[in-house]
């Protein structure tokens, strides 16, 4: 039995228990909610922070579920008081939600600061709300607990299973190469996304949920529930019941995001075959818990861990609900125990050994055996060299095999709109040996950092039937997405990275194995251009677009901004 706070000893206690005039109102303005005294004084109060959305299908059951993890703090004895918070949809929100992640974690942070709260509970899924949630709950150093949306259902059109949204990509390819149809893309519109959830692939979604889980501030398996099934419903209720055991307790998310967790984040990523974007992610989160987190460590990393998941887009065959019922991730780590830190707690257990004991596969295909993985590397490589001084990404394990050492002519496009408007001009002379380039679309170039970086290929080598080249940007991808893209080239060319000098008709090398990606152009003729580079103008002249171009980091140190990321304390506001 876990030992009960006395009332005195809660952080809501400032608020409602002093014989002060504040604390007589708070009470008030509670009997105003129409709650009585017996339902929320001398109990833990749990903020439930929710990112449901009526444009947001990835969050769109997240009003439900919240209900759900109610009914769980009110049996463990808590009183739950639920926070609508910003929703960040990859569908619709634009220029990105990347712009708004740190937005979100910011107004994480400072409700549960400012409010009589003594733990959260954390609702989201969708891309960005993952990080957002947890760096914020890392910064305000309270009690949290991760509750993932859960993966939509699989896809199916005329036979196929479709995987959101990798076989968006590929079916739009198709239908530039004449392959298919409108009335083939207007059925793919009802099969290809059927019910509430965030993408079934091991896209960035489910990459990011399971590497929350991996941290240890989920309950166990709850990263693959599918969002419609029951489970995910009993699944809610128990992360409800746990926040106020770990409230009791005293234990902190800051007792969770250790030096040891986050490692065992990477190489779960890693393992997973997961999605560049998780490289950001990770590496601001760490920052937000005081751990230091680098490019180099998920490249050391990935040289130790196979990837086990054969998941699309990284793996061949299956998706998300598959992986659940194969074992989910507690399976995929009872298979790598060697390389995680097993003595470590998580929310739910004193330590990870305990929390795996009993963990199983239950299909050898879909999470596969150290002797037959999917690759044996991790699928993330780090790429060094003149082109990226502070590095790049390649998920080269979705790419075409003889792409990955290769080297061509730059075909450079400034702008993304640009782009679109002439890739298929046959003036620019794109061939299949050609390197396509995008600049300006890092994290202030875009503005923040789009998922640009899967460059279309021109219509003219879609109907030759090619369908990967090396392309090369700052921009991020989808984790659903697929090819020899290299991404977060650091600095960015906005700001007078080394992509801001590159040429058309430059040549350029892109070596994964030995982890090099250069431009072939000798340093005398490259100080040249860079005299006559001139900086572009700010994206925005106000507003938080202004406050984003002045705060925002690169790619390498994770994109958060500079005055929440510093170390550094904060106060609890007084509420006498």
């Amino acid at each position: 039995m876990v030992d009960m706070k006395s009332p005195e000893e809660l952080r809501s206690h400032q608020w409602y228990g002093t014989d002060g005039l504040r604390s007589f109102s708070h009470r008030a303005r509670t009997r105003q909610l129409g709650y009585l005294p017996e339902e929320h004084l001398g109990k833990p109060v749990v903020a439930i922070l929710n990112t449901w959305s009526d444009i947001n299908p990835c969050h769109v059951h997240l009003r439900d579920r919240a209900q759900a993890v109610k009914r769980g703090v009110w049996q463990a004895g808590g009183f739950p008081l639920e926070f609508p918070v910003s929703t960040l949809s990859e569908t619709f929100q634009k220029p990105t939600p990347m712009l708004y992640r740190n937005l979100l974690a910011l107004e994480t942070e400072e409700l549960l600061r400012s409010y009589p709260v003594d733990g959260a509970v954390l609702m989201g899924g969708c891309d960005k709300s993952t990080p957002a949630l947890l760096m914020g709950a890392a910064s305000a150093g309270l009690p949290a607990v991760f509750v993932p949306a859960g993966p939509m259902l699989p896809g199916h059109w005329r036979g196929e299973t479709l995987g959101s949204g990798t076989d968006m990509w590929k079916y739009w390819d198709d239908k530039r190469a004449g392959v298919i149809g409108d009335c083939e893309m207007q059925e793919l519109e009802s099969g290809l996304a059927r019910s509430p959830g965030h993408c079934m692939t091991m896209g960035t979604a489910s990459t990011l949920t399971a590497a929350a889980e991996a941290l240890g501030v989920t309950v166990p398996g709850a990263s693959s529930i599918p969002a419609v099934d029951s489970g995910h419903d009993r699944m809610a209720a128990r992360a409800g019941m746990t926040i106020v055991d770990l409230i009791h307790k005293d234990r902190r998310i800051g007792d969770i995001l250790t030096a040891d967790a986050f490692e065992d984040a990477v190489t779960t990523v890693l393992g997973l075959g997961g999605s560049t974007n998780a490289v950001i992610h990770l590496i601001a989160m760490a920052g937000r818990a005081g751990v230091k987190l680098t490019l180099d460590d998920f490249d050391r990393i990935a040289r130790t861990v196979p990837v086990l998941a054969n998941v699309r887009p990284g793996g061949q065959t299956y998706l998300m609900e598959d992986f659940h019922f194969a074992g989910g991730l507690p399976g995929f780590l009872s298979r790598i125990p060697d390389l995680l830190h097993l003595d470590r707690p998580t929310v739910c257990h004193d330590t990870l050994r305990d929390q795996l004991a009993g963990a199983r596969v239950h299909d050898d295909d879909v999470i596969r055996t150290r002797g037959n993985p999917v690759a044996a590397e991790g699928g993330v490589a780090v790429l060094r060299g003149n082109l990226c001084p502070d590095g790049a990404v390649i998920k080269h394990i979705a790419a075409e095999p003889h792409l990955l050492k290769h080297t061509g002519p730059a075909v450079v496009f400034d702008d993304y709109k640009e782009m679109q408007r002439t890739i298929n001009d046959p003036a620019l002379g794109i061939t299949a040996d050609s390197v396509l380039v995008l600049r300006n679309a890092g994290p202030k170039g875009g503005p923040g950092m789009p998922e640009y970086g899967m460059l279309p290929l021109p219509d003219h080598l879609l109907k030759q039937g090619v369908r990967d080249m090396v392309r090369i940007s700052d921009a991020r991808m989808s984790g659903t997405s697929y090819g020899a893209c290299v991404l977060h080239v650091a600095p960015e060319s906005y700001v007078g990275g080394p992509l801001a000098l590159v040429r058309t008709g430059d040549p350029i090398t892109l070596d994964v194995e030995n982890r090099i990606l250069t431009l072939d152009v000798d340093d005398e003729e490259l100080s040249r251009r860079r005299a006559e580079w001139t900086p572009p103008p700010a994206r925005y002249e106000r507003g938080y677009g202004a406050l984003y171009n002045d705060q925002i980091t690169q790619a390498d140190t994770g994109c958060d901004f500079e005055f929440l990321a510093r170390p550094g304390t904060v106060q609890d506001p007084y509420a006498g």
